[in-house]
């Protein structure tokens, strides 16, 4: 049965939205240990989920038990009765940490702890797999893989700092990229050719992929923590990203002008994004348990550039290292502080204000300046996301756009099924 969710008691759920709702349709139960990854199968009532499963045995000659671990692929169809059943449960040597499926050729691609990449197909039925072949692509974990059917490349990141690009049809490896960070999240675009590799630094490396190998273009550099999730708009060229920093940057790549705004909605670590293109809409998951939907149609402002000062730009009194201000003023130094608004730099005293800026991408009161809260007070500052309670911390999300379905991964072990109908309208 459907249940409509409601803010948890609490915690701080003002901003939780009363008129528009996400409705939990489905909890998929079962993994005893952490689901690592799941999708939608897009037309199907059916999800795909890779998890790290143990049982425990009774070894009777000695009367102990033993902790066995069984790391599985598992294809859930929904049955008459409403509830989600493995169809397909396939057992792995090692450990499965990411996947990409191809509903049009039914391949999936799944990324293994030991650095390799097994690639399977699904019966039309989704009740049998078939392995087909296995790339020895990495030398430790993969933490992302895709697979570009026009293309026929499967583009692959790890743990051993190397993206990684193979030929599905051969399997021969055409080209890779080293850096000098684990490699946390990976996205392409399929139209240029371009992809996307966010590290465990922060960073973000573009990349031009042919059949010749790979090719360097930029570095992204803004997040100031790990990147965990990334996700591109195609049509508008924007690429989101998602970080242990809390923040969402949204980059102009189309634009080709270095624009970039932030996002600030969540109170821990960003880990999932999801957009829908055809609402222009980009849905947030974090560990705070929060699903923010984002309206991305919005006029919105790029973030202002922080001025760095040596002494307060409203009152001019030193900052602390300013050492000669200090004794030409004869009074101890302060603490540099920014107005959010217009980035000056200035101390405490003259950014004592707090107020939220949409506009900007700040959901949450933000310091500014005294001038700056006079104008935005009388400006139009109408929230520009709806917030809404996930019921469990999320590591991971799927979208399936067209049926309006959103999937969840919870720290809880959880595979949640949401209607989001009312967040696309």
């Amino acid at each position: 049965m459907a249940a409509e969710i409601k803010p948890a008691p609490g915690g701080n759920h003002d901003k939780f939205s009363s008129s528009r709702k996400p409705v939990l349709l489905s909890k998929l139960e079962g993994c005893n240990d952490d689901v690592n990854a799941a999708i939608i199968i897009p037309r199907e009532d059916g999800v795909i989920s890779v998890c790290d499963d143990r049982y425990v045995m009774l070894m009777y000659s000695t009367m102990r038990q033993v902790y066995c671990f069984h790391r599985t692929v598992r294809v859930w169809l929904k049955r008459d009765s409403g509830h989600y059943w493995p169809s397909v449960c396939q057992y792995m040597a090692v450990g499965a940490t990411s996947m990409h499926y191809c509903v049009e050729t039914r391949q999936l691609f799944v990324g293994l702890e030991n650095g390799n990449i097994n690639e399977f197909v699904l019966e039309q039925d989704y009740n049998r797999m078939t392995g087909m072949r296995e790339y020895l692509a990495h030398q430790a974990r993969v933490s992302g893989v895709i697979y570009a059917p026009n293309c026929e490349w499967v583009l692959s990141i790890g743990r051993d700092k190397l993206f990684q690009l193979h030929c599905s049809n051969t399997g021969r490896k055409l080209g890779s990229y080293q850096t000098d960070a684990w490699y946390t999240a990976l996205q392409f675009d399929a139209q240029s050719k371009h992809a996307f590799v966010g590290d465990y630094s922060g960073q973000i490396a573009m990349l031009k992929l042919d059949t010749n190998g790979v090719t360097f273009i930029t570095m992204l550099k803004a997040h100031t923590g790990s990147i965990h999730t990334l996700a591109w708009d195609s049509e508008k060229q924007l690429l989101f990203s998602g970080s242990f920093d809390q923040s969402i940057i949204v980059w102009d790549i189309g634009g080709r002008q270095g624009t970039a705004y932030e996002l600030q909605g969540h109170h821990n670590k960003v880990t999932a994004l999801c957009y829908a293109s055809t609402e222009r809409v980009l849905l947030s998951g974090g560990e705070d348990a929060v699903i923010v939907c984002w309206d991305m149609a919005a006029n919105r402002r790029e973030t202002a550039p922080w001025v760095e000062s040596d002494t307060c730009q409203a009152c001019g009194r030193p900052f602390f290292w300013n050492i000669k201000a200090m004794m030409d003023q004869r009074q101890i130094g302060l603490r540099q502080h920014h107005c959010r608004h217009c980035g000056r730099a200035l101390c405490a005293r003259c950014t004592s204000q707090r107020t939220p800026i949409p506009s900007m991408g700040f959901e949450f009161e933000v310091r500014v300046c005294d001038p700056c809260h006079i104008q935005l007070k009388a400006a139009n500052q109408t929230s520009l996301a709806s917030f809404h309670d996930a019921k469990h911390s999320i590591i991971g999300m799927d979208l399936d756009a067209p049926r309006r379905r959103l999937l969840t991964i919870g720290q809880d072990r959880l595979i949640k099924i949401w209607d989001i109908s009312a967040l696309l309208q």
